[in-house]
């Protein structure tokens, strides 16, 4: 016990005179941890920094001053070159990683050399170069020594040795106003300091030991310099002596006169958009410089050609629908032409759309069971209230399909469509699609059908996108999430593409996160507005709209569906369409809104869409498009192809058509009717009938307006004969209940119109005029069940009403009727 006692005292006197050094060791951790802790500002915010765009492969499209005039480029050092950061370490300071800031040896070193007579030789740590470069300090005295010293020290105790080496090779001079290993391998080689070979490692090493010569890239020294580092750099590489004829390939430095100025509207676009970028100012856009140029030259091309009919500007638009990526964007035919305002972004400009918006009024229409392809629609002169739409070419087709007038584009069966349209309606439709800056639905009426409001290319390219992407609208993409450099690193280094391209973009749509641009719903987030089967539907019919014959070209090998559009007055000439994976768009007209007779959608735009659709079908040979297989619940059936109703045992002619279950309307055709015909007299025969003297003839019942269009047109259809028989024995014969054939329909007086009358003038004539049936002789009119008169089909009957409220009624001689109500107003 006693011993026990007398070596714990023993120990306590020896450890009394080490107390106070083991107090201070403790005090010096707590003091060093706490400076290296205490929240500070990154070192990359001390200094102002350049901004580059690059594209989806890594290719540099735009690479901006910083504030200071300086090609600056703060780059991660996680991406940059391992070589090159070896490369640095093993010319500028082999023992970085061991010392605290200053290296003993080769600064007493260096100081005996320099102030002995001999060489002059600089002993400074790559933390003394950066402190330095940080503080401004004039290090050719002594005291300026003394002051980097202290400041090295400094830095070693605030940060880690990583962000010092990364402050360092992102400060270090490379010669002119260049400085960092970011900018300078983007001026000197185009490339990214991590896609560095050895031969510009080593360049890029050795450059800032003598900036303002070896930058110029002609100086012997260079390549000296370069060779020696090489020497030593064989000697822990091995490996590299397979290199060693790389080094002998004369390097030219490029110079900033030579940066690229790529897709200049995008890249300007993305660089006004902090929000895109990553903490070291750069941004990675979707961007395909080759689809780009390819899409450049084409519209170029055209512009130069048609300048003799006064085609001056357009603007362009490419987008894979696959990931919404967009690839290509042209936002005028000459960025720096100042005639033509090129600096403006004509896909970001608000634009008549003409007649493009067609489309999605017949897939709302098929959605909500209004029409099927094969409906039979009216194009005749029709008026909707105070609203009277025509065709583009002032003619009328009469009846047609609704797959015929979507590809024919004509206007009036639009109109009707867009009427019956309900929740939603195409103005309800589009404020759910994000369609920005658009009035009240009262202020567009009917005319928004055609063209009456007014969107930006990109979101018309958006709108496409949604009918190939299954009814879904997802918002584009421009540029790649902040922290996911490019494709190339989000997938690995893939190499050129080549043949291989088409397989490796498939991996490449796995595993890109790109960043949306333009919310659509309250996040961004994807959101459906037509259904599987009518956006498949409408695709269908678009492919079958015919090239235009100038388009042809042995490389239309890959379906387009397309849709044209002139904006009224002709300001604007639209073609958009989707082919393979892309939807494509195209504008052609001024900034400043000039019309000119030529911006016809199908003569201006077209042409130059179909140039480039074919140029990049040329440039990617693998291109397919994407399957997009028939919805489940879409089924084909067969109509009566004259009709676009079930065919009845009468019709002569069938059809298919797609069919949604469920929603598209069908009925049976009444258009065909077989009629006895006494052979003796030609006329038809009533019943009881003498077989023997009768034969069965088919007749085309087509209403009274449609049979009056016919025959302005040239194309007269021959009426059936009127039979005189008794009604009830026809429907003993018929066995129906109510007459065949189609009701009067009312097209005057107008639909939801108040008609005025002014005190003390003599009431207005108001036309009461009605389409029938083919069988029909007579119209018979009432007001509020009065009788007015009777007229023939397709002759109005003057009516004279006093101030009031009516209901109208017409009724032909089989006694099918329609009724109208009718406001007349007295005003002072």
């Amino acid at each position: 016990m006693m011993a026990a006692r007398r070596m714990c005292s023993d120990a306590i006197r020896l450890a009394r005179p080490a107390f106070p050094l083991l107090v201070a060791l403790v005090v010096l951790f707590v003091v060093v941890s706490a400076v290296r802790l205490w929240p500070r500002a990154p070192l990359s915010e001390s200094f102002p920094t350049s901004r580059a765009v690059f594209d989806s492969s890594d290719k540099l499209m735009r690479l901006t001053l910083a504030s200071d005039d300086k090609y600056r480029l703060w780059t991660p050092l996680a991406s940059i070159s391992p070589d090159l950061v070896d490369a640095v370490l093993l010319h500028e300071d082999q023992h970085f990683r061991r010392h605290p800031g200053i290296n003993p040896v080769a600064v007493i070193r260096a100081g005996l050399r320099t102030y002995t007579g001999g060489a002059r030789q600089g002993g400074s740590t790559i933390t003394m170069q950066l402190a330095r470069l940080m503080y401004l300090l004039n290090t050719k005295l002594p005291s300026g020594k003394l002051i980097q010293s202290l400041r090295a020290l400094e830095l070693e105790l605030r940060f880690s040795k990583s962000e010092i080496l990364e402050a360092y090779l992102n400060l270090a001079p490379y010669g002119l106003n260049i400085e960092g290993v970011g900018a300078a391998s983007l001026i000197y080689f185009n490339r990214t300091p991590k896609r560095l070979a050895l031969p510009e490692a080593l360049t890029l090493a050795v450059i800032p030991q003598s900036p303002s010569r070896r930058a110029l890239g002609s100086d012997r020294s260079l390549k000296d310099a370069r060779d020696r580092l090489y020497a030593r750099w064989v000697s822990s590489h091995p490996d590299a002596v397979e290199q060693r004829g790389l080094l002998d390939i004369t390097l030219a430095l490029k110079s900033p006169a030579e940066l690229p100025f790529r897709a200049p509207h995008v890249s300007t676009m993305l660089l006004a958009d902090r929000s895109l970028s990553s903490t070291n100012n750069t941004v990675h856009s979707t961007i395909d410089l080759k689809l780009q140029r390819a899409v450049e030259r084409q519209l170029q091309n055209a512009v130069a050609r048609e300048k003799r009919i006064g085609i001056h500007n357009a603007s362009a638009m490419l987008v894979d629908t696959r990931d919404m990526s967009v690839r290509a964007v042209v936002g005028s035919a000459s960025f720096f032409d100042e005639s033509i305002d090129g600096q403006v972004n004509g896909t970001q400009a608000k634009r008549s759309p003409g007649s493009t918006l067609k489309p999605f009024i017949y897939g709302l229409a098929l959605d909500q069971g209004v029409l099927h392809p094969m409906t039979i629609l009216k194009d005749a002169p029709t008026a909707f209230g105070p609203f009277t739409p025509e065709n583009f070419d002032g003619r009328f087709a009469g009846p047609i399909s609704a797959h015929d007038a979507l590809i024919r584009s004509r206007n009036v069966p639009a109109v009707a469509v867009s009427a019956k349209l309900t929740q939603p309606s195409l103005h309800q439709f589009l404020k759910s699609a994000g369609i920005s800056r658009m009035q009240s639905e009262r202020h567009y009426g009917l005319g928004l059908a055609l063209g009456g409001g007014e969107v930006t290319m990109d979101e018309l390219v958006r709108l496409y996108a949604m009918l190939a992407n299954r009814g879904v609208l997802r918002p584009l993409r421009y540029a790649f999430e902040p922290g996911l450099s490019s494709a190339n690193e989000a997938g690995g280094e893939r190499g050129e593409r080549g043949a291989r391209g088409e397989r490796e973009n498939a991996r490449d749509l796995k595993s890109r996160r790109p960043a949306a641009r333009g919310r659509v719903g309250p996040a961004g987030d994807d959101l459906r507005l037509l259904s599987e089967e009518a956006s498949f539907i409408v695709l269908d019919i678009l492919r079958d709209n015919p090239r235009p014959e100038f388009a042809t070209s042995a490389t239309s090998r890959i379906p387009v569906a397309w849709k044209t559009g002139t904006s009224w007055g002709f300001r604007d000439a639209w073609t958009a369409g989707v082919f393979g994976p892309y939807v494509l768009a195209v504008w052609v007209g001024n900034f400043d809104g000039q019309s000119n007779p030529a911006f016809v959608g199908v003569q201006a735009a077209a042409p130059i869409f179909f140039q480039i659709v074919d140029a990049i079908v040329a440039l990617q040979p693998g291109l397919v498009e994407p399957q997009f297989r028939q919805p489940p619940n879409l089924k084909k059936i067969e109509v009566c192809a004259a009709s676009g109703d079930l065919p009845n045992a009468a019709c002569p002619l069938h059809a298919d058509t797609w069919f949604i279950p469920g929603k598209s309307p069908i009925r049976v055709s009444t258009l065909h009717r077989t009629m006895a015909i006494d052979k003796g007299t030609g006329l038809p025969a009533c019943a009881p009938y003498d077989r023997e003297h009768v034969r069965t003839e088919v007749f085309e019942y087509w209403p009274s307006d449609l049979a009056q269009l016919f025959a302005q047109a040239g194309l007269p259809r021959r009426a059936p004969p009127v039979r005189r028989c008794n009604q009830a024995d026809d429907r003993a014969d018929d066995e129906r209940d109510e007459p065949a054939g189609m009701r009067p329909a009312i097209s005057s007086p107008l639909r939801a119109t108040t008609y005025t009358q002014r005190a003390g003038a003599s009431p207005q004539v108001l036309a009461l005029n009605a389409a029938a049936d083919a069988d029909a002789s007579r119209l018979h009119w009432f007001a509020n069940g009065a009788y007015l008169g009777a007229a023939t089909p397709g002759i109005a009957l003057g009516w004279q009403p006093g101030p009031g409220a009516y209901v109208l009624r017409v009724v032909d001689d089989h006694g099918r009727a329609d009724a109208r109500e009718v406001k007349v107003e007295l005003v002072q």
